[in-house]
């Protein structure tokens, strides 16, 4: 039996952080959820217990409680992780305030384990969680040289604001989230833009998954990143050189028999991976499986994936799984 918190309990991966928690194979036996001022005293069902959500504050972690799941920004973790650890919790943030923190490890559970140096363990960016699973088996085995990412995220990574964006914009209302309409448009933008013409979101994942990866400079990775008026689910597109010669067959296979991973590429049958297949789901759906034609040694991988699930709540309480297993 564990106890656990989490932060941010009324946003939309709190929510669903609550969800993947009772479906997952971890005894909770107390449970606090945490938000800001404005949501508490709401009560939150967790199975048949009635849970009300209490003022995140600087004694909340006085409690005995074993995990802290955060998702509730940035200057949230900053401030609030740290008293936590200090309180011997183990806190699992979902904000990008930690990840490319040398002293914090950066966990997908099928790619790495968590050294517990620091009690503090980083949620990688949703489009980075969804792209290392099939990056792991194919380095361990090859190598890469080089990778390329294009990505085609979902409104519901921008949380609430990102889908009322989508919703109204079919109704003509102007957007409040994005700086332009989503509805029946592409905005080649997340995050903010940064000196170096990259948005803060491409740099996340370059950076990212050279550190879950344990990467080299002499790996090369690009990325270009996308909004795409798609309520739930992103999709990756992968473009990768390996170190090594490979067949599409000995890819395919590699994928098809690595943890978290669905293999769809029949594309004779129309069959690959879609947001429809992915949404609700853990998996990372692979597929489009094909060599690529301009470069020794390259493929191209498609991926999608629910990013509320895998990309967040989900990942983070495989985190947690995979902590008590290892007890």
């Amino acid at each position: 039996m564990a106890n656990f918190a989490i932060v941010g309990a009324t946003g939309l991966v709190g929510t669903k952080m609550i969800e993947r928690l009772l479906e997952s194979n971890l005894e909770v036996d107390n449970i606090y959820l945490m938000a800001s001022s404005r949501s508490a005293g709401k009560t939150i069902k967790f199975g048949d217990r009635d849970i009300i959500v209490e003022e995140l504050t600087e004694n909340s972690f006085d409690k005995d409680i074993d995990y802290a799941l955060f998702s509730a920004g940035g200057s949230t973790s900053l401030k609030f992780a740290p008293i936590a650890e200090k309180n011997g919790v183990i806190v699992i943030d979902n904000s990008s305030a930690w990840r490319m923190d040398p002293e914090i490890d950066l966990i997908v559970p099928e790619c790495n384990t968590p050294s517990l140096d620091r009690k503090i363990i980083a949620n990688p960016n949703c489009s980075t969680i969804q792209s290392v699973l099939p990056l792991k088996p194919l380095n361990d085995r090859f190598g890469l040289n080089r990778v390329s990412y294009t990505t085609y995220q979902a409104v519901s990574g921008s949380g609430v604001g990102g889908i009322d964006d989508l919703k109204n914009g079919e109704k003509g209302i102007a957007p409040s989230k994005y700086p332009h309409p989503i509805y029946n448009n592409v905005l080649p933008h997340i995050d903010t833009f940064l000196e170096n013409g990259y948005t803060k979101e491409e740099m996340k994942m370059i950076e990212e998954t050279k550190k879950i990866l344990n990467l080299g400079d002499d790996v090369l990775i690009t990325a270009t990143c996308a909004r795409v008026p798609v309520l739930n689910s992103h999709s990756v597109e992968i473009n990768i050189s390996l170190k090594g010669p490979a067949t599409v067959e000995e890819v395919r296979e590699i994928l098809s028999n690595s943890p978290g991973i669905v293999l769809i590429d029949n594309p004779q049958n129309n069959e690959y991976p879609m947001p429809l297949n992915s949404t609700g789901h853990d998996e990372v759906f692979v597929g489009r499986i094909r060599k690529d034609i301009s470069q020794e040694n390259g493929f191209h991988i498609w991926t999608t994936a629910d990013n509320i699930r895998k990309g967040a709540a989900s990942n983070a309480v495989q985190i947690a799984e995979l902590l008590e297993s290892l007890k």
